[in-house]
């Protein structure tokens, strides 16, 4: 039996933007896109929110996901996302945990995340089963050419090997898009780094926001208006 299941880790105490994962954005709590996104690939055979905080749980079963409360060691800023879907695994069903898992996290602040996203990086996973997959965004600018400021303003080339290279011959380089990860359940268990063992899915880079700042969160309010509010129809009265 197939089975794929959705993991949202959403730890409270974010200190740049409180309440992040339950802060409105556009009428509606931040999590409530990424359970939405889940729910319309229907893919899921569950979504799980992975939280220390009662008011994300509670939020997440308003909203129609199972909430999933993580040990206060898996809590903490540091923590790194692996352990955190390993933990979920091993709370699942002990029959869907023996099945054949395709485990999915999606980041709780992505509201820009499209379902087909989720849809084609899963049929990827097929092709690449032993492997994470993931979505990426190109760089606007080769990252060769960048350059290093210093604090009075001099500037240098970071990669001075290509300080004279044309743009047109300089490979192209992409970045995750911090969105969703998609792998098998041995692979969420056995594999140190995701990075390095990862198949991406180019997205546009108008569908990838981070949302680390409160000036992150303003662009992200203006990008979203921009894309999901009508024009307003000019024959109207």
């Amino acid at each position: 039996m197939i089975v794929n299941v959705a993991v949202i880790p959403a730890r409270g105490g974010s200190k740049r933007i409180p309440g992040k994962n339950v802060k409105p954005f556009h009428g509606r709590p931040m999590l409530d896109y990424a359970i939405a996104a889940a729910r319309s690939s229907s893919l899921f055979t569950d979504i799980l929110v992975s939280s220390d905080d009662d008011k994300i749980l509670a939020e997440a079963e308003r909203l129609g996901a199972t909430p999933l409360r993580r040990p206060v060691e898996l809590s903490d800023d540091h923590t790194p996302t692996l352990p955190v879907i390993a933990h979920a695994i091993s709370a699942l069903d002990q029959e869907l945990a023996e099945s054949d898992l395709a485990v999915c996290c999606i980041y709780p602040c992505v509201p820009f995340l499209e379902p087909n996203y989720l849809q084609q990086a899963r049929r990827e996973l097929e092709r690449h089963p032993t492997r994470f997959v993931f979505p990426v965004v190109e760089y606007p600018s080769p990252p060769q050419r960048a350059l290093v400021r210093s604090d009075n303003g001099n500037l240098a080339p970071l990669f001075p090997g290509h300080a004279a290279t044309r743009t047109q011959d300089l490979t192209a380089a992409c970045y995750d898009a911090g969105q969703f990860y998609w792998a098998a359940a041995p692979t969420w268990l056995s594999t140190g780094s995701v990075h390095d063992n990862g198949i991406g899915l180019l997205i546009p880079s108008w569908r990838a926001v981070d949302i680390d700042t409160p000036e992150d969160w303003y662009r992200a309010e203006l990008l979203y208006r921009t894309l999901n509010v009508p024009e307003p129809d000019p024959c109207a009265s």
